[in-house]
């Protein structure tokens, strides 16, 4: 039976700009581009009342650290009864998902869900050790009732085997490989930001992204003293103003958030790209970074690990060596032919990235959710490469 309704849950949605709403809108645009119908159910923040197509409607949520979390209600029930949809697509799902994958249980109609959050590193993050079991333990309650979780990372998928999730497969991101592409770099948006940032000709080393505690930026200033260097931090969030605080000593320049040609530019404008969070389930900033053709530096931990060759499109750093991120930040501020080679490698690997390819993946996994709802037949689990 083909795959022609939708029914998106997601636990973060617009106006909240994060990798889940990102990955969700990509969805939405492709499955208006392929005829499709969809719809959203999401926690109350604000949201358009409709996308790509797509009617969104908001469900009550409680605000937790200036984040919308969204509550069962009674309002999914009755959405998705109404709705009818071949499948029930779970972006991140945790109390509002739990309910949307029992829905479509109970209805008999097959679910994805999406794996995108490190429980155990928010557990260690925020001093709750003895409560990653408890999260995980409700995680492969909700899981285990999809039809096929997808995960994005070979990292991922081993934390999901080892918390005894089910019927897991690889499920990567896509990235724009127009809008992120080296030729921008002698546009005049990124030239003007470049004289504005680096007057002298400093190599300008950047992060793009949330600014929040689980991204460790205060990893940064490892890179005091490091000559010849500007550090730019674009992006916004709850740790603004910690991350000020932690990096003003390097005097780095805060371009807070962009969007569009702004962000483009902004990519356009850096030498390098360092990204500093050890508990991303992928990292969807450093496939853009690549697109930009940049070397990227990132920690040996997570999603990184499938999406840097260390070596050739940059460098993996231990997390906890201040010594190893200045290192690979000296070694590449010093060769601009190295930075310009492993620019051009990291643009070649992720050219077979373009979202409309992943989210034709993502159709094959609906089917794949489908067959086993109908059949019991297993998904096969794909190698965590795109």
């Amino acid at each position: 039976m083909e795959i022609e309704r939708v029914a998106i849950v997601t636990e973060s949605f617009l106006p909240t700009v994060n990798g889940v709403t990102s990955s969700v809108t990509r969805v939405l645009e492709h499955l208006q581009a392929t005829g499709r119908q969809a719809m959203v159910i999401a926690p109350r923040c604000g949201a358009p009342t409709q996308l790509h197509g797509a009617p969104v409607f908001e469900v009550p949520s409680i605000a937790y650290r200036e984040f919308p979390v969204g509550m069962p209600s009674p309002q999914v029930h009755g959405l998705l009864q109404r709705f009818r949809p071949d499948v029930v697509h779970a972006a991140s799902p945790f109390l509002l998902g739990g309910q949307a994958i029992a829905e479509a249980r109970r209805m008999g109609v097959p679910s994805v869900a999406i794996y995108q959050t490190d429980i155990a590193g928010f557990a260690r993050r925020n001093r709750l050790s003895a409560g990653a079991p408890v999260a995980w333990k409700v995680l492969r309650r909700i899981h285990n009732q999809a039809d096929v979780t997808l995960a994005p990372s070979s990292a991922s998928i081993a934390d999901l085997d080892a918390a005894g999730i089910e019927r897991v497969a690889h499920w990567a991101r896509g990235v724009d490989l127009d809008a992120f592409h080296p030729d921008h770099r002698v546009g005049p948006a990124a030239q003007a930001l470049r004289a504005q940032l680096a007057p002298k000709g400093e190599t300008i080393v950047g992060y793009v992204g949330r600014v929040a505690p689980e991204k460790g930026l205060e990893r940064l200033r490892a890179l005091q003293g490091t000559k010849g260097i500007r550090v730019v931090i674009v992006g916004d969030g709850p740790g603004m103003a910690a991350a000020k605080r932690a990096l003003a000593p390097l005097g780095a320049v805060f371009l807070g958030q962009r969007t569009g040609a702004a962000l483009a530019a902004a990519y356009a404008a850096l030498d390098v790209f360092v990204h500093t969070g050890a508990e991303e389930t992928f990292g969807q900033t450093l496939q853009e970074a690549a697109a930009a053709g940049l070397p990227v530096i990132a920690p040996r931990a997570g999603g990184p690990i499938d999406l840097v060759d260390h070596g050739i499109t940059g460098f993996l750093f231990e997390p906890d060596s201040q010594r190893g991120l200045r290192d690979a930040v000296r070694t590449l501020a010093e060769s601009p032919a190295m930075r310009a080679r492993m620019g051009e490698a990291g643009r070649r690997r992720v050219l077979q990235r373009t979202w409309p390819r992943v989210c034709d993946q993502l159709l094959e996994h609906y089917a794949a959710a489908q067959r086993h709802a109908l059949t019991g037949v297993e998904p096969v689990r794909a190698p965590a490469v795109v």
